[in-house]
């Protein structure tokens, strides 16, 4: 098993789940994070750190959509292994339906090195 962000990042970006991450399997993208699915160890720290419970085991019904695309971006984007400020707009985008087709972006994040 393992975690999965979802739709509830996207122009959020909150990292606070990246301090608590044993094995450093996070990945950032322009309006989003990510987890590799392949160096996830099902620990469960960083769920319980997300302001906007974007995190979801791979097991809830939430994670179907999102499992594919968090191994597709972590294979792409730069590893993430400290806590940034989050997205500039975050706490006005922290509810709001429909993330993905408005703001998701296959970019990585400009602000985190290669």
């Amino acid at each position: 098993m393992t975690f999965v962000v979802t739709e509830s990042c996207i122009r959020c970006k909150f990292t606070d789940c990246v301090q608590v991450c044993p094995v450093d399997c996070f990945y950032a993208g322009e309006a989003m994070l990510v987890i590799s699915p392949d160096k996830c160890i099902d620990c469960g720290a960083c769920a319980p750190e997300c302001p906007v419970d974007a995190i979801v085991p791979d097991t809830d019904a939430l994670a179907e959509r999102w499992l594919p695309i968090n191994a597709e971006y972590s294979g792409q984007w730069p590893g993430i292994r400290h806590k940034l400020p989050p997205g500039a707009q975050a706490e006005a985008h922290r509810d709001e339906a429909g993330k993905f087709e408005k703001y998701f972006s296959p970019l990585p994040d400009p602000s985190v090195p290669h």
